[in-house]
């Protein structure tokens, strides 16, 4: 498994996934089919916002219907050859800090059908040092208490100690955990 800028020889495969009933939960908060309709209306653009380094992709409809400002941030496919699954960074310019709307730098999901191979890990690890490249001297991740494979990939990846918080009402509040991953090493 490799991390791969989303590129034109990429959407097949990724479409493919959408149509089998996979969605990433890209902010947007849209079906899957209504993801096909926007990329397939416009591929250009849609891989385009990929590397959104200037948060270009105006701003974010969050679940409550409300909107916030988009960040900076890239999306990079995992991919063994076909789709396998996404992993998106964020971050604010000149700060690591994370307005309380957005719930960590790191955000991942590998499709149900590749799950359990590591690819989650390998795609966390090629990710910290981008990350550490866009100035970050740490990253926070979020999960839910009862997502023991997320932290697992997580603690993997040297986060930790796990700090217990409560989402915002806009993610559905609830306890979660929150790992801090120091990117020092990959300086």
């Amino acid at each position: 498994m490799q991390l791969v800028t989303p590129a034109p020889e990429h959407l097949p495969s990724y479409l493919d996934a959408l149509r089998r009933g996979w969605a990433w939960d890209n902010g947007e908060h849209e079906s899957a089919q209504e993801a096909i309709t926007r990329i397939t209306a416009d591929p250009e653009r849609f891989l385009a916002l990929m590397d959104d380094r200037e948060a270009a992709g105006g701003p974010v409809e969050m679940p409550d219907g409300s909107f916030v400002p988009r960040l900076p941030g890239l999306r990079r496919w995992m991919w063994d050859g076909e789709f396998a699954g996404s992993l998106s960074l964020r971050w604010q310019p000149g700060t690591t800090d994370l307005p309380p709307t957005c719930l960590g730098h790191i955000g991942y999901a590998v499709v149900p059908w590749k799950q359990r191979r590591g690819y989650a890990t390998a795609a966390l690890a090629a990710i910290l040092p981008v990350a550490a490249a866009e100035g970050l001297t740490f990253v926070e991740i979020t999960t839910d208490l009862n997502n023991v494979a997320s932290q697992r990939v997580i603690e993997a990846n040297g986060g930790g100690p796990p700090e217990r918080f409560t989402k915002v009402d806009v993610h559905g509040g609830g306890e979660a955990l929150r790992y801090r991953i120091d990117l020092a090493r990959w300086r």
